[in-house]
C-alpha cells in the first residue's frame, strides 16, 4: 500500500479535522431529529419503481480514446470513460447502505449495471468510508476485477480485510497525486465531510474529493462535502473543469456543513470554474427528509436563473463530456 508522505498535516492527535469549522449536526438536535428521520412521509420513496436501467454494453467497451464520457450509475457512483481508461468513483453497487445486511436505506433502483459487467476497470475512487459509499460486497466483487484503488488516508485498511492486496491500494491526503499513465492523473482534493462506519471511530479516517485530470479533458468529482472555500481553491489550481460532479441530495438545514443543497452545489460549481454540472447523492437512497424529487427540481429551477448547464441522464445512459446539457426527466411520473 503507498501510503500518504504528509499524513499530519490535516490530523490532530486522533482524529481528522476539516479545513473550516464544521459540525455534523447541530448541538442538541440528534434525538429530536431521530423520530422524523424513520417516520413516514409521503414522496421520500418513489410510488412507482425507476426503470428498469440498463446500460449498452456494447457501446461501453467499445472505449475512443479522444472523447471522455460518464455513466452515472446512481447515488455517487459513476463510470468515467477519460483517454482509453476507465476509473470508477464509490462504486455500491448493493441493494442497501447499512452496516446491518439487509436493513437500512433500501436503493430506488437496481444498479443498471452488473459488477461482472463492467469494461476492465483501470481504477476505482473511494472517497471516505460511509456505507452509501464503500459498500463491502461491492468492493469484495471489485477485488476479482484485479484493478486499483485511491483512497484517503485510513481507509485501506477496510480495502485490505476485504481482500484487495497492498499493492492495489494508493492511500493519499489532501493534494497528493496520483499518475494513472502518460495522459491521465488524479488529484486527491479537499471536501468539508467527516467519516466513520460506527460508534468509535468519528474522523479516524479522510474524507475526500477528486480531480481526474485527463489530456483533453478535466473533471471533478465532489463525493460528499458541504459548501466550504476549499472549491475556490481547487478551481484555481486544477480548472477550469469540463464537468464537476457535486451532490445536491441528503441536504438539510439541520446539518448544514456537511452536505449541499442545489443552490450551494451550484454556487461550488462556480467557484470550480466548471462548464457543466453533473448533479450526484440523489435518487438512489432516502437518506435525508426531504422528498426524493425535491433536489433534482430545485436545482433544475435553479440552474435557468444561474445559466448553468445541466448533466441529468438516465441512469446507465453513456453520455459524452461535450459541454451540452441533457435533462432526462426521467423521475418523472414516479
Amino acid at each position: 500500500m503507498v501510503e500518504s508522505s504528509n499524513s499530519s498535516r490535516n490530523f490532530k492527535g486522533k482524529i481528522f479535522l476539516n479545513s473550516e469549522k464544521t459540525t455534523v449536526i447541530k448541538p442538541g438536535k440528534f434525538l429530536t431529529l431521530l423520530p422524523k428521520f424513520f417516520k413516514k412521509v409521503p414522496n421520500r420513496l418513489p410510488k412507482i419503481t425507476p426503470g428498469p436501467f440498463e446500460v449498452d454494453l456494447l457501446t461501453l467497451k467499445k472505449i475512443e480514446e479522444e472523447k471522455s464520457k460518464i455513466v452515472w450509475l446512481g447515488h455517487s457512483s459513476v463510470l468515467i470513460q477519460i483517454n482509453g481508461l476507465n476509473i470508477l468513483t464509490d462504486p455500491a453497487f448493493g441493494k442497501h447502505a447499512s452496516p446491518v445486511p439487509g436493513f437500512g436505506p433500501k436503493r430506488f433502483f437496481p444498479s443498471p449495471i452488473e459488477i461482472e459487467e463492467l469494461p476492465p476497470i483501470d481504477l476505482v475512487l473511494i472517497s471516505h468510508n460511509h456505507y452509501d459509499h464503500l459498500d463491502k460486497k461491492t468492493i469484495k466483487k471489485l477485488e476479482k476485477l484485479n484493478t486499483n484503488f485511491i483512497c484517503p488516508i485510513g481507509v485501506g485498511k477496510y480495502l485490505i480485510n476485504w481482500g484487495i492486496g497492498t499493492s492495489r491500494i494508493s492511500e493519499l491526503n489532501w493534494w497528493e497525486e496520483y499518475q494513472l499513465n502518460e495522459n491521465v492523473k488524479i488529484v486527491v482534493t479537499p471536501a468539508r465531510h467527516f467519516s466513520g462506519r460506527g460508534l468509535r471511530d468519528r474522523n479516524k479516517s479522510l474524507w475526500c474529493s477528486f480531480a481526474i485530470i485527463g489530456k483533453n479533458k478535466r473533471v471533478f468529482f465532489g463525493a460528499d462535502s458541504g459548501f466550504f472555500k476549499g472549491f475556490e481553491e481547487i478551481g484555481k489550481k486544477l480548472g477550469p473543469f469540463h464537468l464537476s460532479m457535486l451532490e445536491i441530495g441528503a441536504s438539510s438545514p439541520h446539518w448544514p456543513d456537511i452536505h449541499m443543497d442545489p443552490e450551494k452545489a451550484i454556487s461550488a460549481h462556480s467557484l470550480l470554474n466548471a462548464e457543466v454540472l453533473l448533479p450526484i447523492h440523489w435518487g438512489t437512497f432516502n437518506l435525508a427528509m426531504h422528498t426524493w424529487k425535491e433536489p433534482v427540481q430545485k436545482i433544475i429551477e435553479l440552474s435557468k436563473k444561474k445559466q448553468v448547464k445541466l448533466l441529468l441522464p438516465t441512469p446507465g445512459s453513456i453520455c459524452e463530456i461535450n459541454g451540452k446539457e441533457l435533462i432526462s426527466g426521467w423521475w418523472e411520473n414516479k
